[in-house]
């Protein structure tokens, strides 16, 4: 992990292999920020979901679970909010045409809730053009 301090904003950097267990190193920085920030519990919940899922998600279906492909999380940290940014080295998809989770037909669907739930749980989430990219917003 990288950090940096630019004024009174934290830059902190991580490049994780695209395999499941690369999910411990994001937990640990999560776990970190929190402490050191002194996030609110709801707070610290909702980034370690969110976060869990986008990252799982650029690993398996962005990176195809291809090692030697990166994940690139970033958090920016001022004292009002914290916004992190997923990237994946994959081809994207198109985040403007999932089926709705909550429809009646996708109701018992065992996947296709993470991108609904993240937009649920952060103060905001922003996709790229191409939708290899996400950046999350957390009020703190």
């Amino acid at each position: 992990m990288q950090e940096a301090n630019i004024g009174a904003t934290k830059l902190y950097t991580l490049q994780l292999p695209s395999k499941p267990e690369s999910i411990v190193e994001l937990e640990n920085l999560i776990e970190d920020i929190a402490d050191t920030y002194q996030i609110s519990d709801d707070t610290f919940a909702n980034m370690m979901t969110c976060l869990n899922e986008v990252v799982m998600n650029a690993i398996v279906h962005g990176n195809k679970m291809d090692e030697n492909k990166k994940v690139i999380v970033n958090a920016e940290i001022d004292h009002k909010r914290i916004m992190w940014t997923i990237t994946d080295e994959g081809d994207g998809f198109d985040y403007n045409n999932l089926p709705d989770p909550t429809a009646e037909e996708n109701l018992e669907n065992l996947t296709g809730r993470g991108v609904f739930i993240v937009k649920q749980l952060s103060d905001q989430c922003i996709f790229n053009a191409s939708g290899n990219e996400v950046e999350l917003h957390f009020k703190i």
